[in-house]
């Protein structure tokens, strides 16, 4: 089978599924019907090793979402990884992943999930490392080594639900018992390290060194949706306790990723920013108590993002593998359906009325109005919707407006099997959440509300907007703040240092300390007394056995007094 027909054959294969993942999940939805399969597969005394599959219409909606987004990405990335060496080891990378998070989705027993789990997380280091230079290693081993932490606390949620004799958490999402709450932190801990919530947001920017198909795989619907789900399982554990601490983890994260993306500059990154957002938005929304809400957001979320690494991957493609908006500009003119695509995935990304992401969106703020949240949580929400408006607008103006760029060397060039990929992401990003709402959620409910809180999430839309235009014409440092605290501006546009304190902060001075234990320790004292104690031993009761056989008239006179001495004592 030549290169063509394996990526032909495996979008045909994922698209089927999808179809008939989505068929079922809507059959299952309608006649509120729950499918759960238990495998022992063997047992030995009372241990035994069973697999388990969960199919309710949440699991199968999801998997349909999941395998649609992969097959129109293995379709597109034909044409993306057409000149690679190794683009047949992409494919299967791809496909692992695929299946590691199909794992995951269908499964209410911890271990398999752990499988599906790991399998995310060494997949995607696989992939984050395929353009093999010393940015992609570091980024990689960030990206694993974050997703460890999570990977070790599901495990210790496994040896906790040992106790309770079986590992299908489905059965204890009611118990709050004395190590309940335990659990609860340990599953959210590992929802945060996989989502990348503060304080483990610092990988997700740095996992853009994968290859721009494989980034719309994760962003959309994958890896990083991953402790989103996670914790929606969980959601009647969740709602035992009191989490407002992680309310307010994931609403700063919502507002940091909001602010570093207005003053970056790297494309990937800034969409990378935006999923960050997001992610932030579906969290806050699940500690508030509305998981139905936040799983409609993370599937309209899923093809809007996907949609827009696709138009991504195209521009750079078109600028000479060039990421910096500075070097783009006028490429409405060029590349006249992409420019379109795109802004049609922006504006779905930042709640326009009527598109994908309005309904979701609206409806996760038109709930924070009516809860009983402060204003900070409030005001934060309101502020993170406008910063994902700006920073869009500003991408748009940078992208497809602004021409005065180095854009002339380029070659432009709108591939049929890209753009073809794309149109379905289209469809659903403009009537996906419309469709969604109306299945999800088929009693709508009443919300009363004032004007003025009805009207605030599109004046905030609006003035996001203004901003982020007025944005597109300064130039970082040259703003009069900029000049007066570049710490600030640092501190904004590096998410609060966050990535010095997972990288620099902890190798700097460890490694420091490490060489002079090494050198103290091992070469040291350890060296002296634990490797060489049974050589300087030896030789030191050599030497004094030899200066004894020296007839030496000193020794003979020194042991006769000694033995007089204790003959008299005695």
């Amino acid at each position: 089978m030549n290169f063509l027909d394996k990526y032909i054959f495996w979008f045909c294969v994922t698209l089927f599924y999808s179809i008939l993942f989505f068929i079922l999940g809507l059959y299952f939805l309608s006649i509120d019907y729950y499918l759960f399969l238990d495998w022992d597969i063997f047992n030995v005394n009372s241990c035994s090793l069973v697999m388990t599959f969960l199919f309710d219409w949440m699991s199968l909606m999801f998997a349909g979402s999941v395998m649609f987004i992969s097959s129109m990405i293995i379709y597109y990335s034909y044409t993306y990884m057409f000149d690679d060496m190794y683009k047949s080891r992409f494919l299967f990378l791809v496909l692992f992943f695929v299946i590691s998070m199909m794992l995951m989705i269908m499964s209410p027993n911890l271990v398999s999930i752990l499988l599906g789990w790991d399998g995310l997380g060494l997949i995607s280091y696989c992939l984050v490392i395929y353009f093999q230079n010393f940015k992609s290693y570091n980024a990689g081993m960030l990206t694993i080594l974050t997703n460890r932490i999570g990977d070790v606390c599901i495990l210790l949620g496994i040896g906790w639900l040992f106790n309770l004799g079986t590992w299908h958490f489905f059965y204890y999402n009611f118990y709050c018992g004395d190590w309940g709450f335990m659990f609860c932190i340990l599953m959210i801990l590992g929802g945060f390290t996989k989502s990348a919530q503060i304080p483990f947001s610092s990988w997700l920017p740095a996992a853009m060194a994968a290859p721009t198909p494989v980034s719309a795989l994760v962003h959309s619907s994958t890896l990083v949706t991953a402790g989103v789900y996670l914790l929606i399982r969980f959601n009647y554990l969740l709602s035992q306790y009191n989490l407002t601490f992680f309310l307010l983890l994931s609403a700063l994260t919502m507002f940091m990723s909001g602010l570093g993306a207005n003053f970056e500059y790297d494309l990937k990154s800034i969409i990378a920013l935006s999923t960050l957002s997001q992610l932030g938005f579906m969290m806050s929304i699940l500690f508030i108590g509305y998981s139905t809400v936040a799983y409609f957001h993370l599937l309209t979320h899923a093809f809007f993002k996907a949609l827009l690494f696709l138009c991504a991957g195209l521009i750079i493609h078109c600028v000479n593998n060039s990421q910096d908006i500075r070097y783009m500009g006028g490429l409405v003119n060029q590349l006249p359906y992409t420019g379109v695509c795109f802004a049609i995935a922006n504006f779905s990304l930042c709640g326009l009325p009527f598109l994908s992401g309005f309904y979701s969106k609206d409806m996760v703020l038109e709930i924070l109005t009516t809860s009983y949240f402060n204003f900070f949580i409030y005001l934060l929400f309101f502020l993170s919707i406008g910063l994902t408006v700006s920073y869009s607008f500003r991408l748009m103006y940078f992208i497809m407006l602004e021409s005065k760029s180095f854009t002339s060397i380029s070659v432009f060039y709108e591939d049929k099997i890209m753009n073809k990929s794309m149109i379905f992401f289209v469809i659903l990003g403009v009537s996906g959440g419309s469709i969604l709402s109306w299945l999800l959620f088929p009693f709508s409910q009443l919300l009363l509300m004032p004007i003025e809180c009805k009207l605030m999430p599109l004046l905030f839309i609006i003035l996001g907007g203004a901003i982020g235009y007025e944005l597109s014409f300064m130039v970082l440092f040259s703003l009069p703040l900029g000049i007066q605290s570049p710490l600030l501006i640092n501190f904004l546009s590096s998410m609060w240092f966050m990535p010095f304190f997972s990288t620099y902060m902890i190798y700097s001075h460890s490694l420091f300390v490490s060489k002079y234990y090494y050198d103290f320790m091992d070469m040291g004292w350890g060296e002296y007394i634990m490797s060489n104690i049974m050589s300087t031993y030896m030789i030191f009761f050599s030497k004094f056995i030899l200066f004894y056989q020296n007839n030496n008239i000193k020794i003979f006179f020194y042991s006769f007094i000694l033995m007089m001495f204790i003959l008299i004592i005695i």
